[in-house]
């Protein structure tokens, strides 16, 4: 929605992850994580090869979803280390008072109940913050994984659309799931501080 007010530059912390900004110190590592034709196999949007400008592309899309206020876009990363290992977001739709989550994180870490814990922060963001009233999701039929994350966060299915998605010439089916703010129920603890509060205890990028 055009004219929306800016959203506030943010990091969410729960017991394993920070979500921020992506710094330039993470570029190589980010990068390499996004490089890999696994992750690019279940993402629609994620270029191939992809490379240090891409990394520093998605850099910007962060700053310019926030000055539009339409995009919420996070790098997921270790908390312990501060190592960025994947991305995840909100594209809000303000005149419906929704928005999509969509996320990826590398193959080293998957299996680990991160990008679970991660989309559930994210989405109790959005209802608690950002007063969202239904957030929702979609994966390439196939990609159960992701459909495993979005019910795990407490998302329902709400159907297939049919050779919704096209990927490289291919159409895929779209499996859909959604939560509303009035079902949701938290699955993590989380807190969340302005980015520039949360940089003041820890090494800047």
């Amino acid at each position: 929605m055009t004219g929306a007010a800016p959203l506030e530059a943010v990091v969410i912390e729960t017991a394993r992850l920070r979500l921020r900004r992506l710094a330039e110190r993470d570029i190589a590592g980010f990068a390499a994580l996004a490089d890999d034709p696994l992750v690019y196999a279940t993402t629609l949007r994620l270029p191939s090869p992809y490379r240090a400008e891409h990394a520093r592309a998605y850099m910007e899309m962060q700053r310019a979803g926030l000055a539009a206020g339409d995009h919420l876009l996070l790098t997921i990363a270790l908390k312990d280390e501060d190592t960025a290992i994947g991305s995840i977001g909100l594209t809000i739709d303000h005149g419906n008072n929704r928005a999509e989550i969509g996320f990826w994180i590398g193959t080293p870490y998957w299996n680990r109940g991160l990008t679970t814990e991660a989309a559930a922060a994210l989405v109790g963001y959005g209802f608690e913050r950002l007063g969202l009233n239904r957030i929702w999701g979609g994966h390439f039929a196939g990609n159960e994984a992701s459909g495993r994350v979005q019910r795990k966060i407490g998302m329902k299915p709400e159907g297939i659309l049919r050779q919704c998605l096209c990927k490289n010439g291919t159409y895929h089916d779209d499996v859909v799931h959604a939560v509303l703010r009035e079902e949701f129920e938290p699955r993590v603890a989380w807190s969340a501080k302005p980015a520039d509060e949360a940089a003041g205890g820890r090494r800047g990028g």
